[in-house]
C-alpha cells in the first residue's frame, strides 16, 4: 500500500514534465508559424515594392501613360499566378493601353500572361499589337482560342492579324472559323498586300437609292447584322455598284418619307481593290474623307475603308519612309537580333561601299596631305556640313513626294529655292569656317580654301538633296529607301575633291 502511495509523485512529476514539453513544443510552433507568417507577408510586401518600381519604369510618363497601380496588380497577379485577379484586373484595361503592357513587359511574363488569360484575351487588343509582338503572342495562344477571338474582330482586323504567319499557321487558325468568316478572309488575302483590298471591312450597310428614311431606320433597328461602327450608308444600283453614300446624321435629320436618293451625297471616292494603302492614306486626308466605298475588279460593291483604317495605313506609311531614310527598313523594337542584322546588313554594306569610294577621292591627294597636314584636320568640316545639309534638304523632299505635295509642276521652282538655299548657307558658313582655318592655322590662303569649298558643297548637297529622290520617284524606285546613300556619297565625294582639289591649286 505504501509502494503505490509513494510512487504516485512520480507519476504526477511526470504527467506535469509531459504538459510542460508538450505546452513548451505548442508554443515553439506557435512562435515558427508567427515567423513563417512574418516571413511570407515580408516577402510578399517586397514583391510588391518592386512590382511597382518595375511597374513605374513601364508605365512611362505623361497624361496618357499606363497606370502604375494596375500594371503592379498585372506583375503580382502573374508572379502569383492569380487568374482571377488578373482577369478583373484587365477587364477594366483598354484595349490600347493593355497592347502597350504586353509590348512593355518581357517575353516570359509575356508567355504567361496570354497563357493564363486563355479565351479570355480581348480580341481588339491584339489588333493594337505591333507586328513582332502580335505574331509572338499568337503563337502562345491555342489556334481555338485565336479563332474564337477574331470571331468578334471586323474582317480587316482580322486580315491585319493572320496575313504575316506561315501558310501553317494561317490555316490552323482560319479552319477554326466558320465557312462564310473563313471565304471573307481569304479573298481578302488574295488581294496585294498594302491594298485597299486588305484595308477594308466587309461589314458595312448598304441599300437602293429608292429605300426611305423611315424604312431605313426600322430595317437598322431590327436586323442583328450592323458593323459594330459605320458612318455612312452605301446606295447601290441593281447590280450591286455603288452609285453614292448618305451619313447617318443626315438619315437621322431628316423625316420618315424623304428617299436615300435624296440625301446623298455629292461628292463620292470609290476605291479599287488593287489600289494602294498610300493613296487611300492621300485621299481620306486629302478630302476630308470618314468613308468610302471599295469596288472590286467588275466594278461591284466589295467592301469600306473606314478613317480610323486610312489613319492607320497613313501612320504605317510615315513610318515606313522615316525608318527606310536611316536605312533600317520595316523593323521594330519586338524583332528579334538576327532578323534586324538582316535588315540593317545589306545598306551597311552599301555605306561600306561608298565610303571607300569618299576614301579614294582622299587618296587622290595623298601628296598634298602630307606638305599640308592642315588639310587632313580640316577635311572632315566641308564633308560633314555638306551631309547634314543634304540631308535636311532630303527629308523635305522625301516628304513632300509622299504627300504629293512636289509634282511635276513645281519641280523648277522647289529645285531653285533649295539651290538658293544651298548657297546662301554656303556663303555663311564659308565666312565662320574661313575665319576659322585662318586663325587655327594662321593663314589666311588656307581659309580661302576652306570657305570656297564650303560655298561648292553645300550647294552640290542642296542639289543633291532634291534632285536623286526627284529622280529615283521618275525610275519608279521609292525615293525614301535609296537616296540617303546617294547623297551622302555625292556630299562625301564631292567636299573632298572640291576642298583637296583648290588647295592644291591655291596652296601648292
Amino acid at each position: 500500500m505504501s509502494d503505490e502511495n509513494d510512487s504516485r509523485p512520480d507519476r504526477r512529476g511526470a504527467r506535469s514534465f509531459e504538459d510542460v514539453k508538450a505546452s513548451r513544443l505548442e508554443a515553439l510552433e506557435a512562435e515558427h508559424r508567427a515567423l513563417r507568417k512574418a516571413a511570407k507577408k515580408i516577402k510578399r510586401q517586397k514583391a510588391k515594392e518592386a512590382a511597382r518600381e518595375r511597374a513605374r519604369q513601364i508605365a512611362g510618363e505623361g497624361d496618357f501613360a499606363l497606370d502604375v497601380d494596375t500594371v503592379a496588380t498585372v506583375l503580382v497577379a502573374l508572379v502569383t499566378r492569380n487568374r482571377d485577379r488578373l482577369l478583373k484586373t484587365v477587364e477594366g484595361v483598354h484595349h490600347a493601353d493593355l497592347a502597350d503592357l504586353i509590348e512593355q513587359i518581357g517575353s516570359h511574363d509575356r508567355s504567361r500572361l496570354i497563357k493564363m488569360l486563355g479565351s479570355d484575351v480581348d480580341p481588339e487588343m491584339l489588333s493594337d499589337l505591333d507586328e513582332a509582338t502580335r505574331d509572338e503572342v499568337l503563337g502562345y495562344m491555342r489556334p481555338e482560342d485565336i479563332a474564337e477571338a477574331v470571331s468578334e474582330l471586323e474582317t480587316d482586323d482580322v486580315v491585319y492579324l493572320v496575313e504575316d504567319l506561315e501558310p501553317e499557321a494561317q490555316s490552323e487558325i482560319l479552319d477554326n472559323l466558320e465557312a462564310a468568316d473563313r471565304a471573307a478572309i481569304e479573298q481578302s488575302l488574295a488581294y496585294p498586300e498594302d491594298s485597299a483590298g486588305r484595308l477594308m471591312q466587309r461589314e458595312m450597310v448598304w441599300a437602293p437609292p429608292f429605300r426611305t428614311v423611315g424604312e431605313m431606320i426600322d430595317w437598322m433597328r431590327s436586323t442583328d447584322d450592323l458593323p459594330e461602327q459605320f458612318y455612312n450608308i452605301v446606295l447601290v444600283d441593281p447590280v450591286m455598284q455603288p452609285i453614292g453614300q448618305v451619313a447617318l446624321s443626315r438619315v437621322m435629320g431628316a423625316g420618315r418619307h424623304v428617299t436615300l436618293e435624296e440625301l446623298k451625297d455629292a461628292d463620292l471616292t470609290i476605291f479599287r481593290v488593287d489600289q494602294s494603302q498610300e493613296d487611300v492614306g492621300y485621299a481620306f486626308n486629302q478630302y476630308h474623307i470618314v468613308s468610302a466605298p471599295v469596288v472590286d475588279e467588275t466594278g461591284r460593291l466589295a467592301g469600306v475603308i473606314t478613317i480610323d483604317d486610312a489613319i492607320q495605313a497613313l501612320d504605317e506609311e510615315a513610318e515606313e519612309d522615316l525608318l527606310r531614310l536611316g536605312g533600317v527598313g520595316d523593323e521594330s523594337l519586338g524583332d528579334a537580333v538576327l532578323k534586324i542584322i538582316g535588315r540593317r546588313f545589306p545598306w551597311l554594306a552599301v555605306n561600306l561601299v561608298t565610303a571607300i569610294l569618299a576614301s579614294l577621292v582622299i587618296g587622290l591627294f595623298d601628296g598634298a596631305i602630307e606638305q599640308i597636314v592642315a588639310l587632313a584636320i580640316l577635311m572632315p568640316i566641308v564633308a560633314s556640313m555638306g551631309g547634314n545639309a543634304g540631308t535636311q534638304t532630303l527629308t523635305v523632299a522625301v516628304r513632300a513626294l509622299a504627300t504629293k505635295d512636289l509634282t511635276r509642276t513645281n519641280a523648277m521652282r522647289i529645285i531653285a529655292r533649295e539651290a538658293a538655299v544651298g548657297l546662301a548657307n554656303g556663303l555663311s558658313f564659308a565666312v565662320i569656317v574661313g575665319a576659322v582655318g585662318w586663325i587655327w592655322f594662321d593663314s589666311a590662303m588656307l581659309g580661302v580654301v576652306l570657305a570656297l569649298a564650303m560655298v561648292v558643297n553645300m550647294l552640290i548637297a542642296g542639289l543633291a538633296g532634291i534632285l536623286i529622290p526627284i529622280g529615283l520617284d521618275k525610275a519608279g524606285a521609292d525615293p525614301a529607301l535609296a537616296s540617303g546613300v546617294f547623297v551622302t556619297t555625292v556630299t562625301d565625294v564631292v567636299g573632298f575633291f572640291a576642298f583637296l582639289g583648290i588647295a592644291v591649286v591655291l596652296l601648292l
